[in-house]
C-alpha cells in the first residue's frame, strides 16, 4: 500500500502528539502521526511542568483538561542530605503569582488530553520503520518512508520526535548519542490512606539527587539520578530496584523519600541511562531541533510541548524569565 501525507510526525510521545495539535491549530490538515507500540506509551508514569509548559499547553487548548485535576505547588524544599539544611523555595513569587507554580501530573493525562484533540486514525500505531529515503517528485523533494508492514508513504514533510534513538536523526545524519554519565530510576507511590505531602521536595548528596512530587492525596512521584560510569550494569527487575535504592543510594535520606519508594507500584518502575544529542544543525536543506542541554531533573516534557508550540507558531512568546519545566 502507497499512502501521500503532507506531514509525517514520527513518535506518538509529547513530542509527537504536541506537534501534530500545533499543526492542526494553525490550518495543517493532512498529517499522520506514526507510532511503533500498540498504544500511547507512558514510561516515566509522570512529570512535573513549571509555567512555561503550562502557557505552551494553554496555547495548544489543553491546559484545563489538566488544570481542572492537578493543583499547583506552592512551595518546593531542596535538602542536602551532607549537612541536613534545607532551602524553601516559593513559588508563588513567580511572575504571575500562585496559581502558576508548578504542576505534577501523570504522563497518560497529558497524553491523553494532546491526543484527544487529534483528528480520528491520525495516530497510526504499530507501525515500525524500516528505512527513508529522498526522492524528487514533480520537481520537489519528498521523504519516502518505508514500513514494516509493506506500507511506503511519501510525505512532504517528516518530522522526527522519536526519542534519542531516533530513526530520523539517523537518517538525517546526526551524530551519535552521547552518555551524560548518569541514569534515572523513576517510579509511581500508591499511599491508599494518603501520604500527608502538598509540596515537592528534593533532596542532594554526592553523585545523587532524587525527591518526590505528590499528584493527589494518594499518589506521588519519585525520581532518584546518580552519577553512573558508561557501561554500569543497571537492575531490571523492579523489586531489585526498589530494595537497590533503599539500601545502598538513598539509605541516608529522610524516612519521607524511604516512604515514598516504600510504596511504590512496581510496575512503573525503571532504571535507564540519561543520553543526549548535541544541538542540532541543519542538514541538506532540513531543520533537526535537538536540545543541547544534559538530560536532567529540570529539563524533558515542557521543554517539548513549548518547542512543539513555537514551530507551528513562530509569533508565540514564552516568557524567559519564568522556569519553563520540571521533570525528567
Amino acid at each position: 500500500m502507497e499512502m501521500v501525507e503532507d506531514v509525517v510526525i514520527v513518535g506518538a510521545g509529547i513530542a509527537g502528539l504536541a506537534t501534530a495539535l500545533a499543526l492542526k491549530r494553525v490550518g495543517v490538515e493532512s498529517f499522520l502521526v506514526l507510532e511503533r507500540a500498540e498504544e500511547l506509551r507512558t514510561t516515566g508514569s509522570a512529570l512535573t511542568l513549571f509555567p512555561n509548559a503550562w502557557l505552551a499547553l494553554d496555547s495548544l487548548g489543553v491546559s484545563h483538561k489538566l488544570t481542572s485535576i492537578y493543583a499547583p505547588f506552592q512551595k518546593g524544599y531542596v535538602t542536602n542530605i551532607d549537612d541536613g539544611v534545607t532551602q524553601e523555595v516559593n513559588f508563588s513569587s513567580f511572575k504571575g503569582g500562585p496559581g502558576v507554580g508548578p504542576r505534577a501530573v501523570h504522563r497518560k493525562a497529558l497524553l491523553n488530553a494532546l491526543a484527544e484533540e487529534l483528528p480520528h486514525n491520525s495516530i497510526r500505531f504499530c507501525s515500525k520503520l524500516t528505512a527513508i529515503e529522498t526522492q524528487t517528485h514533480e520537481g520537489s523533494s519528498i521523504s519516502v518512508i518505508h514500513m514494516e508492514d509493506g506500507t511506503v508513504i511519501n510525505a512532504k514533510v517528516l518530522i522526527g520526535c522519536d526519542g534519542v534513538h531516533s530513526a530520523v536523526g539517523r537518517w538525517l545524519g546526526l551524530g551519535e548519542v552521547v552518555d551524560s554519565g548518569r541514569s534515572a530510576v523513576r517510579g509511581l507511590s500508591v499511599h491508599p490512606q494518603g501520604h500527608g505531602q502538598n509540596e515537592i521536595h528534593q533532596f542532594l548528596t554526592s553523585g545523587v539527587r532524587a525527591g518526590f512530587a505528590p499528584l493527589d492525596d494518594k499518589q506521588a512521584y519519585w525520581f532518584l539520578v546518580r552519577l553512573c560510569p558508561k557501561g554500569t550494569k543497571l537492575e531490571t527487575d523492579p523489586k531489585e530496584i526498589q530494595r537497590e535504592i533503599l539500601e545502598k543510594h538513598a539509605k541516608n535520606f529522610p524516612q519521607s523519600f524511604k516512604d515514598t519508594v516504600e510504596h511504590s507500584d512496581l510496575s512503573t518502575l525503571s532504571w535507564a541511562p540519561l543520553m543526549f544529542r548535541f544541538l542540532g544543525r541543519i542538514l541538506d536543506g532540513a531543520a533537526h531541533y535537538n536540545c543541547g542541554k544534559l538530560p536532567s531533573i529540570h529539563e524533558g516534557g515542557g521543554n517539548i510541548s513549548s518547542t512543539a508550540e513555537a514551530m507551528a507558531n513562530p509569533t508565540c512568546h514564552f516568557d524567559s524569565e519564568v522556569p519553563g519545566f520540571y521533570t525528567d
